[in-house]
């Protein structure tokens, strides 16, 4: 028996793979801004390979224990938006606002309904 939960072990794989997502994605805008786009293209792909194997048994995990689709997504959306917030702000140095919390609050509102019994 494992000692974290199945939601708990779902959450772990999740945040690994939005990290290595966000610099997939994004960090190619800071790191590589004067590359040629293919280039980029197949250096973001590099990098999500490494996500893949992190997301996918986050599901896998998930479905067999019991979560949902919608659970999974949202539960994803929302450790998105968790893992995004640091890296825009401290390492793409982007500014935060309040609109961005309001955003997320609704984001907060929407795991309770998907996990409301």
């Amino acid at each position: 028996m494992s000692f974290f939960s199945p939601i708990s072990i779902v959450a772990i794989l999740l945040v690994c793979s939005n990290t290595i997502m966000s610099f997939a994605w994004y960090g190619n805008l800071k790191t590589f801004p004067n590359k040629p786009l293919l280039f980029v293209i197949v250096v973001s792909w590099g990098i999500a390979f490494f996500e893949y194997m992190f997301v996918i048994p986050a599901n896998r995990i998930g479905f067999e224990g019991g979560l949902n689709l919608f659970q999974l997504k949202i539960m994803q959306e929302v450790i998105t938006l968790a893992v995004f917030v640091p890296f825009a702000v401290f390492y793409m140095k982007q500014s935060f606002n309040m609109n961005f919390v309001y955003a997320s609050l609704c984001m907060v509102a929407a795991v309770y309904f998907m996990f409301k019994n």
